[in-house]
């Protein structure tokens, strides 16, 4: 499975958004799914099973429990991927930095300092 079909659906997608946090239970995870998503624990065991063959998450015993953890070796991928498209996002949104920090300085320049309030 390409690494964009993986990441295609929300639900794996917000799954690695929770393991970015750190590791968790299966269980943990379940919880969390199905509040969000209304699937079955079997639904998001399917999840799970797709990111590990996939090789986007671990998994490791500990006692009774299995631990689910981000494997970033795809996600740099992705982001390597990306780096070919960067340009058509950088540019812009450096520019929208800069038109915002213009319209600071001049509100900035506008109001009265607190100086010029307390002498009113």
């Amino acid at each position: 499975m390409h690494a964009f079909d993986v990441l295609g659906d929300p639900v794996r997608r917000r799954i690695l958004e929770l393991l970015a946090e750190g590791e968790m239970t299966a269980g943990e995870l379940v919880e969390v799914v199905r509040a969000e998503f209304g699937i079955s624990q079997p639904a998001v065991s399917q999840h799970l099973k797709v990111l590990r063959d996939n090789g986007f998450a671990t998994v490791r015993p500990a006692g009774t429990r299995r631990l689910y953890a981000v494997d970033t070796r795809p996600l740099r991928e992705v982001d390597q991927w990306l780096d070919h498209f960067r340009r058509f996002w950088t540019n812009p949104l450096q520019a929208l930095a800069t038109e915002l920090a213009r319209g600071q300085r001049e509100r900035r320049r506008r109001e009265p300092s607190a100086d010029d309030r307390s002498e009113r």
